[in-house]
């Protein structure tokens, strides 16, 4: 499943591609492409119900956070995010990338992946496709992209 959001992102979101609306017809590109039909309907129920969590009043536990806070994690949460990646989702959030509330988008969404292992490159893509679909957060979004794509190779720099 999270091959499909990868490809879905990376063919008609980050290359700014019109996104066809059309289920049937994404449906069948993927299927061409090589998914298989019940990993693709998981994807698009995925990205449906990233659009809904901007629904404040259907998710009302998002609209009262406010402020800075403390994150403890779930043993569920624990399990999927290992120790680097909640450092980083900190670390997000220490640099404003990441406010309370999509915070909890990016945490909501990865529980509701279907996949065994979960590594930090796997959250920055999360974090990349929540910030995308959340308004206002077009700076961060970018920034983030800055952080993946513009990644520094290890040693020192001549």
């Amino acid at each position: 499943m999270f091959d499909i959001l990868m490809y879905l992102f990376e063919n008609y979101i980050h290359s700014e591609a019109e996104i066809m609306v059309d289920h049937d017809e994404l449906t069948d590109e993927l299927t061409r492409a090589g998914f298989h039909q019940d990993e693709i309907y998981k994807a698009l129920s995925w990205l449906e119900k990233l659009a809904d969590l901007q629904h404040n009043d259907e998710h009302p536990y998002l609209t009262r956070l406010t402020g800075p806070s403390t994150r403890i994690y779930t043993a569920q949460e624990v399990q999927r995010l290992d120790t680097e990646c909640r450092g980083f989702l900190m670390f997000l959030e220490q640099v404003n990338l990441l406010d309370v509330t999509t915070r909890e988008m990016v945490i909501d969404r990865i529980m509701e992946l279907d996949t065994k292992d979960f590594y930090l490159d796997d959250l920055k893509w999360v974090v990349l496709m929540v910030l995308f679909n959340v308004p206002g957060h077009e700076k961060a979004y970018s920034q983030m992209e800055d952080l993946i794509f513009d990644e520094r190779p290890d040693g020192p720099l001549h």
